[in-house]
């Protein structure tokens, strides 16, 4: 295996024309373009509804259930409308550090956020009233409890313990579309920014392949004969963030909660049906488990999965099944039927895939992670699909149209 820490990032940089950056979805979401990169390289252009006739029997389509939540939280310095604005943006739990937990507090939480306009928040607490659906009004109160780097430890509380936070921040918060959109959330987000299967809540950006899927579009999979399966990764604001460093080496990656019950374990481990990811989520945390399945058959943590461990030296002749036995073994020692962990992995070129076979993503940013990842899948081969769907004005990023890798 390439080890890609010396990999130039300007080799993944790309023109992309302002105009080809999708702002809103398409009105029916399985009718956007999908261009088909076929297994001997070919390029075909197709509608995504077609995906349905693309996938047989023999497959067993993964995506990721994660559901958007409402992390933007506006509040005013002093209370008033007057005050300074103070931004709060949610990024994970901290205490409850277990996501379910946090958003079933009733006497408080706290998150490590982002804080806008942090200058004029310098000590205190901020508060706003919040109308909650059939409590009437809640008094929410912020407190910056201390700095980790570039985000701060923010602790909520409220005067009403019917209240749920994850209440709170449903009537309280805005849902947060991707920078890169250049526009205020409208109503229609709320919708459109959410895939239709998704229920398990955490998220701060959409796994935006999913978005183009639809319930009739899943009828038909099934009744082609297609597996249907689900797993968790909480997308974190680091999904947005290009790499800046000269290499690949010098970009710290982020780091996502994951969550996948022991059943879709159990079907890896004995499976020969080719595994179709849906989204680069789904597809960081179907090779996470592989390593994860190597780290427990060394008898390491399973706590967390570093960001470059699958290219420092470990054993790589673990074959998928194998790797999720060992994982599996070691669910039912600590008598887990849910494996949870924060990944760290980074997929880039030089990378072997070991479980995902197939894939389904959008177009990404130039210079981004998710580029690599595409990358490292295609053998290098991405520029090509770019071009190509730049000269026939496919629409970009995360409301545009959709690939299918085979």
């Amino acid at each position: 295996m390439t080890d890609p820490r010396l990999i130039s990032i300007e080799a993944f940089d790309y023109p992309l024309p302002d105009g080809l950056i999708a702002r809103h979805p398409l009105a029916v979401r399985d009718t956007c373009r999908l261009l088909v990169r076929h297994g001997d390289g070919s390029l075909e252009e197709r509608v995504f509804a077609d995906i349905a006739q693309l996938l047989s029997s023999d497959d067993m389509l993964v995506m990721n259930n994660t559901k958007v939540i409402n992390a933007r939280l506006r509040f005013r310095k002093g209370g008033g409308d007057q005050g300074a604005r103070i931004e709060v943006f949610c990024l994970e739990p901290v205490a409850p550090a277990d996501y379910e937990r946090s958003f079933a507090s009733r006497i408080g939480c706290s998150w490590r956020c982002f804080v806008g306009n942090s200058k004029k928040w310098k000590e205190g607490s901020v508060t706003m009233n919040v109308d909650v659906a059939g409590e009437g009004t809640v008094v929410l109160t912020a407190r910056r409890l201390r700095h980790e780097g570039a985000s701060s430890v923010i602790g909520f509380e409220w005067d009403n313990d019917s209240v749920t936070f994850s209440q709170i921040i449903e009537a309280a918060g805005e849902l947060p579309i991707p920078p890169y959109l250049n526009r205020d959330t409208e109503e229609s987000d709320l919708t459109d920014y959410q895939t239709v299967y998704s229920r398990i809540q955490g998220s701060v950006a959409a796994p935006t392949a999913g978005l183009h899927f639809t319930p009739a579009l899943f009828e038909s999979l099934r009744q082609r004969g297609v597996e249907l399966r689900e797993l968790t990764l909480h997308v974190g604001a680091g999904t947005f963030q290009p790499v800046k460093s000269e290499t690949i080496g010098g970009h710290p990656m982020h780091s996502e909660f994951i969550s996948v019950g022991i059943g879709l374990i159990e079907e890896l481990a004995r499976t020969d049906r080719r595994v179709v990811a849906v989204g680069t989520t789904s597809v960081r945390t179907l090779e996470s488990l592989y390593w994860l399945g190597v780290r427990a058959s060394r008898g390491e943590s399973l706590d967390e999965l570093p960001q470059w461990y699958p290219y420092d030296g470990h054993p790589t002749a673990m074959s998928r099944n194998e790797a999720m036995g060992c994982l599996l073994d070691r669910l039912r020692k600590d008598g887990s039927d849910v494996l949870t962990a924060d990944t760290r992995i980074i997929i880039a070129p030089g990378y072997r895939y070991r479980v995902v076979d197939a894939m389904v993503t959008n177009f990404h940013q130039p210079k981004s992670t998710l580029l690599l990842l595409v990358s490292a899948f295609t053998g290098g081969d991405w520029r090509r699909m770019y071009d190509l769907a730049m000269e026939r004005e496919f629409r970009f990023l995360s409301y545009g149209d959709a690939c299918l890798l085979l």
